[in-house]
């Protein structure tokens, strides 16, 4: 059995090689064999003929399966896909059967039909390479159409950036304005009834408007001539009428020593005629009976109204009989200490005192004011009045001031708002560390130490605070470096720092109500940037106020991002603080602001703290610590102008301007989903710069985009 196998396997190898020669070439010139006919029983022999390739055609030619891809019909093929399936399931059933029953003539049979299989393989083969070909020929024309698509929406992209580049260019020039259009000119009834012929030529002006504006320039150049020529004429004239009033004026002041003489002489017929004095003089005969810090304070002040200040009002205020009954000065407190002979004899038949009472009696004695008081009722522009009452402690030799302001309105004062105009801190270091709390004079603190009084901070709400200015206005000069016990007053200390003193306190008191009012405002989340400031910012600022509020300046010392400042010996407790809360998103900054008294002339200065993806302040964040340095040290850019009140409101702008770049040339997490938190609204020229990746901060103006100092 087994060497008829081996026969019968070799005959059937040599006839599967030549029926596979001759069903080869059959096929190959689409022409099925004649096996293949044997077995369609269910489809016609029409239906599953292959179309002859060119190839076949020609003798001689090479083949080519890509070039039959475009002859054949996808359908046909698959319809003989299904069809070599069917016959190789047959095939392969008919094998299995053949096995099973065994036989003699059974090897011949399996090897026919696995020769038969063998063609259908071939059959399957090449309908495999045939779909791929059409596959790989499908994706080329796919991706040829997608590039015609690209370059198309690329074309597309260009025009439409060029027609958004055209209606820019057309929008700047339909909004053009030429210097002339802010030139008032005259009327074109004026200019052709006064112009001069040759320049307004009316026959060739009256139908062209280009042609007549350019008349009316020429007319008004001509125009603006003359009167050039004509004020350098009023010049002259000036100069000429100022020096007559020179030399008028030399000649009044040789009259002054005169009239002087003339009144002098005057006196007993004025006092035998019993004419009346008017109000100044009753106040200069009130005057007589000031103390001498009082008296160069009423005189000097008195003069300065009347040559530089006509809204500056002087008065006297108090009891002229107790002042006349200060015949001699009052006993000096060492006298005090011991009683005399007589006074205890009077006393001896009442309760004598306790040790505390006898120290509060010395107490009020050391510090008893003068009975006469002036009082200076300075007006300012919005008629807001600051009065200042003067007054004169005899025992200390020293002069304190009481300060209050009234305004033509009510003023709805903020809660934020409540130091400001308060008595105590109105006029708080009008000149720089005088704060009002301690006094000028060092002998004060001998008397002090016998009558048990620590400090005189104490008794300033009730006395008054002696400021070095108010020495001065008075007179009055204390040498720290060699106290001396009798200080008298001096009209030309007074007479120097008079000026500059009021100017001072006016500007305090305009500067204490513009921050009234802004601190309204503030209060109720409204930044107030007035039209003159409006081209520091840019027009659209997203990041709003939400919080301004007052703090104390021990929790302002306990903040850990104002540790700077307190270490720099800024944060003094005759300072203003408080906390301003800027938000835009998520993102909250937190701002400490530390306010001067001298605001405005010293800036306030600001604290950051960002609380977004973390804390971030100047000490770990180098961009936090540019926008401090934006605020505090470039505030002169944000002042305004004169005399620059609106500097705090232009800062919270500015701030809330810093935190809108801060956030919008952040960098995008890539890995989290969704649209930017911050999309970028500002233009920018560079995101950032440097190792430290700093951000643009300065806006420019008017061109409107942000770059780095």
């Amino acid at each position: 059995m087994h060497s008829s196998m081996v026969c019968v396997s070799q005959v059937s190898r040599v006839r599967r090689s030549q029926y596979l020669q001759h069903t080869t070439r059959n096929w190959r010139c689409g022409i099925p064999g004649q096996l293949l006919r044997k077995y369609q029983n269910n489809i016609s022999a029409e239906s599953l003929l292959w179309p002859k390739s060119s190839c076949c055609q020609q003798e001689g030619k090479y083949y080519s399966e890509e070039a039959e891809v475009d002859l054949r019909d996808p359908g046909r093929d698959y319809e003989l896909y299904k069809y070599t399936c069917q016959e190789l399931q047959r095939l392969m059933a008919e094998i299995q059967d053949l096995k099973s029953r065994g036989g003699k003539d059974v090897a011949v049979e399996i090897e026919d039909r696995r020769i038969q299989s063998c063609v259908h393989f071939m059959t399957l083969k090449k309908l495999n390479r045939l779909a791929h070909i059409r596959l790989k020929k499908g994706r080329d024309q796919t991706h040829e159409a997608k590039q015609k698509v690209d370059a198309y929406h690329l074309q597309l992209q260009n025009l439409l950036y060029e027609v958004m580049h055209l209606q820019k260019e057309i929008t700047k020039c339909l909004e053009f304005k030429s210097k002339h259009e802010e030139i008032d000119l005259v009327s074109l009834e004026e200019f052709y009834k006064e112009a001069p012929p040759d320049i307004s030529k009316a026959e060739v002006t009256m139908g062209d408007p280009h042609q007549q504006t350019l008349a009316r320039l020429d007319w008004e150049l001509e125009q603006r001539k003359r009167l050039a020529e004509k004020y350098r004429e009023c010049l002259s004239n000036k100069e000429k009428i100022l020096k007559e009033i020179e030399v008028k004026k030399e000649y009044l002041s040789s009259l002054q020593p005169r009239l002087n003489s003339i009144m002098q002489a005057s006196l007993p017929v004025q006092e035998y005629l019993f004419m009346p004095f008017d109000q100044a003089h009753k106040q200069y005969e009130t005057a007589r009976h000031l103390p001498p810090p009082l008296y160069v304070l009423f005189v000097q002040a008195t003069a300065y109204g009347q040559a530089c200040d006509k809204t500056l009002s002087v008065a006297i205020e108090g009891s002229v009989d107790e002042a006349k009954a200060l015949f001699k000065p009052p006993e000096d407190s060492q006298d005090d200490e011991s009683d005399s002979d007589a006074e205890e004899e009077q006393t001896t038949k009442r309760r004598r005192p306790t040790l505390g009472v006898q120290l509060d009696d010395k107490r009020k004695e050391m510090l008893k004011r003068h009975p006469l008081s002036v009082m200076l009722d300075l007006k300012c522009k919005d008629d807001s009045v600051l009065h200042l009452t003067f007054y004169y402690l005899m025992n200390l030799n020293i002069m304190t001031v009481k300060a209050k302001v009234t305004t033509a309105t009510e003023l709805i004062t903020p809660i934020s708002a409540g130091d400001l105009l308060s008595p105590d801190s109105v006029l708080s270091c009008l000149y720089p560390g005088d704060h009002g709390k301690k006094t000028p004079n060092p002998a004060n603190q001998y008397q002090f130490d016998k009558v048990g009084i620590l400090t005189l901070r104490d008794y300033v709400l009730d006395l008054g605070h002696p400021y070095l200015w108010v020495q001065k206005l008075g007179g009055l000069h204390f040498p720290k470096e060699q106290p001396q016990h009798t200080v008298i007053a001096d009209h030309s200390l007074s007479a120097s720092h008079m000026e500059t003193t009021m100017k001072l306190l006016k500007t305090r008191v305009q500067s204490r109500l513009a921050l009234h009012k802004q601190f309204a405002s503030l209060e109720h989340g409204i930044v107030p940037v007035t039209s003159d400031c409006q081209y520091l910012f840019p027009a659209k600022v997203v990041s709003r106020l939400v919080k301004w509020v007052t703090i104390a300046h021990e929790d302002y010392m306990e903040l850990h991002f104002t540790k700077d400042i307190v270490e720099a010996g800024l944060a003094e407790d005759t300072n203003l603080y408080y906390m301003a809360l800027v938000e835009r998103g998520t993102a909250k900054l937190q701002a400490a602001v530390v306010l001067n008294p001298g605001y405005s002339s010293i800036p306030p200065i600001f604290q950051l703290c960002l609380n977004w993806k973390g804390e971030k302040t100047n000490s770990n964040d180098d961009n936090i610590r540019a926008m401090e340095s934006e605020v505090n040290v470039c505030y002169k850019e944000l002042c305004g102008p004169r005399p620059s009140h609106q500097l705090l409101t232009n800062q919270l702008q500015r701030l809330c301007v810093l935190l809108d770049v801060y956030l919008e040339t952040e960098s995008h997490d890539d890995s989290v989903e969704g649209p930017k938190e911050f999309p970028q609204e500002k233009m920018c020229l560079r995101l950032f710069r440097g190792p430290s990746r700093m951000k643009p901060f300065k806006y420019n103006h008017p061109q409107g985009f942000f770059s780095h100092r």
